[in-house]
């Protein structure tokens, strides 16, 4: 008897503590935990057949979205998507089932630029993909039928990001000075997006002698930027903070003692 009580207390504490591990908000899952959910959207294609939207486009990545790990894999997207830039940067898989042309795998692609006119405001969701990106959908050899078709009906789901191992980068604005510091953040695996960006400098302390950390605000797209009003004194450490799961990275010292406008930092962080 004292056996089968002691089976049933180890029963009703483990179902306690797993309903205390499931209880929360969705929105905390890291998306590589997260089951996919499909939901349907407009899909239209611009630039070239075989390039990559346009150069960089609003989320200001520039010419890196051609090259590996974007490998011209990238969309613009309307509004509801592209939320005034703060999801530059997220992933989605994309499939279409419903033109002859359709493989009916999906492809994942990355949001680097905004589609604010047309049906991508119209829709619901909408996805104005590169011509690599679009073409990707198609059945072998069938791309170019496919970018024919015109605005198709897709499928798509948020999912995490991957970009083969490659850790958190800072590529410095022009504008930069000692004063005012701003960067495009790129690379961000898993959840892909931010939430907020804090900064650092190695003098930084509150009144009680403790880090003291400025809050970036985004400039646009993928551009934050912190008006400091007086000298920042490097090594600069930054926060990152995604803005689906909420969790937190710490580059610490990553934009070194002379650093230069136009160039990039590569941290040892990431999501994933």
């Amino acid at each position: 008897m004292a056996s089968l009580r002691s089976i049933l207390y180890l029963a009703t504490v483990f179902c306690c503590l797993f309903e205390q591990s499931f209880s929360f908000n969705p929105k905390q899952l890291n998306l590589s935990l997260s089951a996919t959910q499909w939901d349907t959207a407009g899909a239209t294609w611009y630039g070239s057949p075989d390039g990559f939207g346009s150069d960089g486009g609003s989320c200001g990545y520039g010419d890196v979205v051609s090259q590996a790990p974007f490998s011209s894999m990238v969309t613009a997207v309307g509004p509801s998507l592209y939320k005034s830039g703060r999801e530059c940067g997220a992933c989605y898989q994309i499939k279409c089932t419903k033109h002859k042309s359709c493989s009916g795998k999906p492809v994942r692609v990355v949001i680097t630029d905004s589609c604010p006119g047309g049906p991508c405001a119209s829709d619901a969701a909408h996805f104005d993909l590169s011509g690599t990106s679009f073409g990707a959908m198609a059945l072998p050899g069938q791309g170019e039928e496919l970018r024919n078709a015109g605005v198709l009906e897709i499928q798509f789901a948020r999912v995490a990001c991957d970009y083969s191992g490659k850790t958190i980068a800072f590529h410095v604005d022009q504008g930069s000075n000692s004063n005012y510091f701003a960067a495009v953040i790129e690379y961000e695996e898993g959840d892909g997006d931010l939430g907020s960006v804090e900064l650092k400098d190695a003098s930084s302390t509150d009144s009680e002698g403790g880090e003291e950390w400025r809050a970036m605000q985004q400039s646009w797209g993928a551009v934050w930027k912190l008006d400091a009003g007086s000298a920042l004194h490097p090594p600069l450490s930054i926060k990152l903070t995604s803005g689906y799961s909420g969790q937190t990275l710490l580059a610490k010292n990553v934009i070194p003692n002379g650093w230069q406008p136009g160039a990039t930092y590569r941290s040892v962080v990431n999501y994933l």
